[in-house]
């Protein structure tokens, strides 16, 4: 893989004395003025690089190809904007289409049931490492950059680049997936409103600590309760002390594998996923690549007390601080609900969806001033009372491209050069300032970040911290990502329609990963479906054999310690340190 981690520079100086003449430079150039800029490269070296991909698709010129990815607003400028760029400049058209992240996923498993071709790329999670892994159903892009697609493969790649490399490089050391936008879910606060003297006079009045940055879930909850039930309104707008959503929905399940249970403290120590449990409660043997159950009975914890208490406590937020009817409400409604102006935090806020909350106020955004500044900031989320220093402290998603081997080489490589185009230094800081999905550490410390850092809230400044690395996707112990993940929104739609407590339903949760690990197990051990890293269920005990042993951790005598917050300022200005 080093062959491919030239520096921008040196790789451009290749490229730039190949003394080859491109006939459609034209194109690029019009590109480079009028769209790509700012960019990590000069002018001249933007040119350069635009020259590799026209010549790299000579042989796919005319083709027509068709990718896919979910619906944020990096993907809608890559589906609006870049397929026509990328035409004009290569002959290749791109038909990039958005669907639901549900059905991406849903669309990713069809084409590796059925080994059809639907779509010749996906953006598709690196929480599904573990299973491309596993099922060698995606294109080893390691051993396709040293073989045969190496003349597709540009020399200003610059892997090293990547900050979410680490997520897409499979236990074997071999890369899978290229990273194509990347966000955390952090904290999200109304800081205008936590500044307020009056506000902070009578919180610490009735709690007895400062009106800040939670830290603990404790904290949380208090801010939730205040807001909700003790300022009640602002300007004459009725408010809430907390976000979230609960529709019975795909998405519902992502709420909840998506780091939630590792954030109450169910999971083990380890970063970038627990080890031996999982964020998902699933448990496998340090140096082994085989889950052994999700069960407390087989040493996991996805029923265990601290995961129980984890949804326990979204149910109870949910319900009594909330607006109406967000209960109802799934991924896609409740993170542009923000923008209303009406909650004073969310502790599960995904920044891909930082772009909404910056746009002007003519636009329906309440939560800026009149000159656009926003009156909220990020920061990292609270933990709940489980968590131990040095677990899993957040989730970040890393939508990377994928290639499955069911795509014929050719329409894969086409895809693979569009890829690396919406990747490319030439349009990454712009792609990055249009969606605020930062891919590439070179963008992040562009000097056109640091001149917007102010009006983006903390973003700039957490992805410039060492503490982002503390956030991560899903990890290898899922075995089969689209199967195990369609268990958990409908059990846990169970505990908001009131048809299940939390515990029954992570006990069924949990039993269904198992029933369903050891159908994986039997096709492992039968047929080698899994490359021999299927599952390999641990034999029942009762659940005192695990827990606190090892296992799941034993439910605590209190599990609301005294809240504790942080100031804000403070901690940017550790981060900035």
């Amino acid at each position: 893989m080093r062959k491919y981690l030239l520096s921008a520079t040196a790789a451009v100086a290749v490229i730039a004395g190949s003394g080859t003449a491109f006939a459609d430079t034209a194109a690029a150039q019009k590109w480079i003025e009028q769209e790509f800029q700012p960019s990590t490269l000069s002018k001249d070296e933007q040119k350069a690089e635009m020259e590799w991909f026209i010549n790299a698709a000579q042989p796919f010129a005319g083709m027509e190809i068709n990718v896919l990815s979910e619906g944020i607003p990096t993907h809608g400028y890559e589906s609006e904007v870049l397929t026509k760029a990328f035409e004009e400049i290569t002959g290749i058209k791109v038909n990039h289409q958005i669907l639901g992240e549900g059905e991406v996923v849903q669309a990713v498993q069809t084409q590796m049931q059925t080994q059809r071709n639907l779509y010749d790329g996906y953006v598709n999670d690196s929480d599904l490492i573990g299973t491309h892994s596993r099922l060698q159903l995606a294109y080893n892009l390691t051993e396709q950059m040293a073989g045969d697609w190496a003349a597709t493969t540009s020399p200003t790649l610059d892997l090293d680049d990547f900050m979410g490399i680490q997520f897409t490089t499979g236990p074997d050391g071999n890369l899978y997936q290229l990273p194509d936008q990347q966000f955390a879910n952090l904290y999200w606060f109304r800081k205008d409103w936590f500044d307020r003297e009056d506000l902070q006079a009578a919180f610490k009045e009735k709690y007895g600590y400062d009106l800040g940055v939670p830290v603990n879930w404790s904290a949380y909850e208090d801010i939730a309760e205040f807001f909700s039930e003790d300022v009640k309104e602002i300007d004459g707008v009725a408010i809430y002390g907390h976000m979230d959503y609960g529709k019975r929905a795909p998405d519902l399940g992502w709420r909840m594998t998506d780091a939630w249970l590792s954030m109450a403290g169910a999971g083990s120590k380890g970063e970038p996923n627990g080890v031996p449990i999982d964020e998902w409660g699933i448990r496998m043997e340090a140096g082994t690549c085989n889950p052994v159950g999700a069960s407390v009975s087989r040493g996991g914890a996805a029923n265990g007390p601290a995961a129980v208490y984890a949804i326990r406590k979204w149910d109870e937020w949910l319900r009594n601080y909330a607006p109406p009817g967000a209960a109802s409400f799934d991924f896609y409604q409740s993170l542009p609900a923000l923008s209303q102006g009406n909650v004073a935090q969310q502790i599960f806020w995904y920044t891909a969806f930082t772009a909404d909350m910056v746009k002007p106020q003519s636009e329906g955004n309440n939560t800026v001033d009149a000159d656009g500044n926003p009156l909220w900031r990020m920061a990292p989320s609270p933990h709940g009372p489980y968590w131990e220093k040095g677990q899993k402290v957040g989730y970040q998603d890393v939508g990377s491209w994928t290639f499955l081997k069911s795509t014929p080489s050719e329409r894969a490589q086409a895809a693979w050069l569009y890829a690396q185009f919406v990747t490319s230094k030439t349009v990454d800081v712009k792609k990055s300032h249009v969606g605020l999905t930062f891919t590439r550490d070179s963008s992040v410390n562009h000097e056109s970040f640091s001149e917007r850092a102010s009006k983006l809230g903390g973003l700039v400044e957490f992805y410039r911290s060492p503490d982002r690395v503390a956030w991560s996707p899903t990890g290898i112990n899922v075995p089969d990502y689209p199967k195990l993940a369609q268990i958990w929104w409908q059990q846990i739609g169970d505990v908001n329609s009131g048809a299940f407590t939390p515990q029954e339903a992570m006990d069924r949760l949990a039993e269904e990963m198992d029933i369903t690990m050891a159908r994986m197990q039997a096709a492992d051990e039968s047929a080698n479906i899994y490359g021999g890293c299927g599952p390999r269920l641990n034999e029942p005990k009762d659940a005192s054999e695990w827990l606190g042993k090892g296992g799941a951790k034993a439910k605590l005598d209190n599990e609301k310690p005294q809240g504790e917050t942080v100031n804000y300022d403070e901690l940017v200005a550790r981060w900035n340190q």
